[in-house]
């Protein structure tokens, strides 16, 4: 009943977007969310969510993407726990994220990862820009 009301209630307009697009942002910064998505899944809490990512190549081969990607911790402590024994759990974040990218992207992915610490980033303005994690409003 109230999806009925609230449908009588809103103007007509013609479609903002394409039927085929399934959202407004870009292939880089879904990138970066993928690689996000994975530190998530693998660490939930023990790894606070003062981590960011970013994609420092995005590049179309013939027959792939070559991306790079920083993700960025604020603590030595976070980046060896990002990195883990022998580079184990950095190497399954990347495999996760990688098989995920080719699905959406519809090709072969190269995911290179590093993690880097910037003490403070989160609470710097310029860092935060930098990132992509500032409002157009700012």
């Amino acid at each position: 009943m109230l999806e009925k009301i609230l449908l009588q209630l809103l103007p007509e307009h013609p479609a903002y977007f394409d039927a085929e697009q399934i959202t407004d942002r870009t292939d880089r910064f879904q990138a970066a969310e993928f690689v996000r998505e994975q530190v998530f899944r693998s660490f939930g809490e023990e790894v606070p969510y003062a981590v960011a990512v970013e994609i420092t190549e995005f590049r179309e081969e013939p027959k792939h993407l070559h991306i790079e990607a920083v993700i960025w911790v604020e603590k030595e402590g976070q980046k060896a726990i990002l990195i883990g024994k022998g580079g184990a759990s950095l190497r399954e974040i990347g495999h996760c994220a990688r098989l995920e990218m080719q699905k959406a992207f519809g090709c072969k992915v190269y995911l290179g990862l590093w993690v880097k610490v910037r003490e403070g980033w989160s609470n710097d303005v310029r860092a935060l820009k930098s990132l992509g994690y500032s409002s157009e409003e700012d």
